[in-house]
């Protein structure tokens, strides 16, 4: 396969997580969290890495809103919900398994 055209199927396949993740909003970042070890603030920082990598400066803060859809404060208002004290403890047990 031509990089060119692996680097688009990958660039596709990206935005189709990021549109899943903007249809799925009920997964929040601790589910994700605790079943995939990333969440949509760690798409954030890999994002803002790669843009650096590449020579391009693409804070944290601008990252997040590329990922989100939106400001992040939006977001969190919006869709985010409290953590259960069952995800703490998922997440938690996660972390001490690694």
């Amino acid at each position: 396969m031509k990089e060119d055209i692996k680097t688009q199927i990958e660039a596709d396949v990206f935005r189709k997580l990021l549109t899943h993740l903007e249809n799925h909003k009920e997964a929040q970042n601790i589910d994700l969290m605790i079943l995939a070890d990333f969440c949509r603030n760690c798409l954030a920082k890999w994002y803002s890495a790669s843009a650096a990598d590449l020579g391009e400066e693409v804070d944290y803060e601008q990252a997040r809103e590329i990922i989100y859809g939106m400001p992040y404060s939006q977001w969190k208002e919006n869709h985010q919900t409290k953590a259960t004290p069952e995800q703490l403890a998922a997440l938690q047990a996660r972390n001490e398994n690694k």
